[in-house]
């Protein structure tokens, strides 16, 4: 019999799901913001500061699962209360990656900034800037469910690919002209990978939104158009 204090434990349980998923955006968001900036201005002190916080993401997507499964077994939700806690597993693993890509952004500020500064470096915080402002756009949409604005973000992932596209080949002559370049240019280039990488998972987060509330898949093929081809995945590298 379900009595009327297990249904608001239930409400209690998706609300601290839902708590436990925006804490980890929010802590997410400022990793990226702090490793952009670590690049842009030079700050190792800042950029280990985006390092440390990455173990407190991390614990949080292990509540999000804990929390998921408990719900799962015991509550045997459908519906979409079924898709908002399926969904949240993959959004905690989505966030947890986004702030892993951080971390490894200020990773190789910390190394960059042991270097003399190179002409290119500018064009990666643009970058950031733009895949930051696309993070905090989708976790608005998974706030307030709002499947239109999931569905902008999803269309964004061009822009991202377009811009990183221009990085890589702007990197790539640089180190060619300048061969003394090419360490630098070489970490540079690991920075703009992973920052493609969060501007992919945060399109990750857009497409569970619009699941979460219609209740099916975004139809249509994934707007990519990163032309390079490369022998390494320069987003697998941790640093």
């Amino acid at each position: 019999m379900v009595t009327e204090h297990s249904i608001k434990s239930y409400d209690e349980e998706l609300e601290h799901l839902s708590k436990a998923i925006a804490q980890m955006g929010g802590l997410a968001e400022g990793q990226l913001s702090s490793a952009i900036q670590a690049v842009a201005k030079r700050d190792s002190d800042l950029a280990s500061r985006v390092v440390s916080q990455d173990a407190r993401v991390d614990e949080l997507e292990q509540e999000v699962d804990a929390l998921s499964l408990r719900m799962l077994a015991l509550r045997q939700p459908v519906a979409v209360d079924l898709r908002a806690i399926v969904s949240s597993i993959k959004i905690a693993s989505d966030i947890e990656r986004i702030a892993d890509y951080a971390a490894n952004v200020a990773k190789r500020a910390m190394i960059l900034n042991s270097m003399p500064p190179v002409k290119p470096v500018s064009a990666v915080p643009r970058m950031g800037r733009l895949v930051q402002e696309i993070f905090k756009e989708v976790l608005d949409a998974l706030v307030e469910r709002d499947a239109d604005k999931a569905l902008e973000v999803w269309k964004r992932d061009e822009e991202v690919d377009d811009m990183y596209t221009s990085i890589f080949r702007e990197l790539i002559t640089y180190m060619m002209e300048d061969p003394r370049t090419i360490t630098a240019c070489t970490h540079l280039l690991f920075i703009a990978k992973n920052i493609e990488r969060i501007g992919d998972h945060a399109t990750n987060i857009a497409e569970l939104i619009y699941f979460l509330v219609h209740g099916k898949p975004l139809k249509g093929a994934r707007p990519k158009k990163d032309t390079t081809t490369t022998t390494h995945d320069f987003s697998s590298e941790e640093t």
